[in-house]
């Protein structure tokens, strides 16, 4: 891969992101990152994961995800644990008010993908790269 298809690459990924964004907050007051952290805590077994592994899986740092846990505990939508075997490990855990709210906004996210991608296919600049990561 060159400079160009990296820079197509980077142009394409925050043209559906901001589309992303756009959708769940319009219509779920939620932000993407809140979203993402949800979808992994429940598809999580327990639906928890140490906040180290939730920073990891949506590209986070440690101070960010804090924040972002900090938010979604505010909301209701988590809660924190301490870990059992370790009390300096933290973990997020996923409510039954979150779980429904990532639910309801699923659909939402998956539209959204869907239109932004469909956009982009009809771009002649990104077009080739999106029906290249359909297939």
């Amino acid at each position: 891969m060159d400079a160009e298809h990296w820079d197509r690459f980077g142009a394409l990924h925050t043209r559906v992101e901001q589309e992303l964004a756009k959708a769940l907050q319009q219509h779920h007051r939620l932000g993407l990152s809140e979203y993402r952290a949800l979808a992994r805590l429940a598809e999580a077994e327990d639906g928890e994961l140490r906040m180290q592994e939730l920073a990891d899986l949506i590209g986070l740092n440690q101070s960010s995800v804090s924040r972002l846990a900090s938010r979604l505990e505010s909301s209701g939508l988590t809660r924190r644990d301490l870990c059992p075997d370790d009390r300096r490990g933290v973990y997020s855990v996923i409510t039954d008010e979150g779980r429904e709210a990532q639910s309801k906004a699923r659909p939402t996210y998956d539209s959204a993908l869907r239109a932004a991608l469909d956009s982009a296919a009809e771009d002649g600049l990104l077009g080739p790269l999106v029906n290249s990561l359909r297939t």
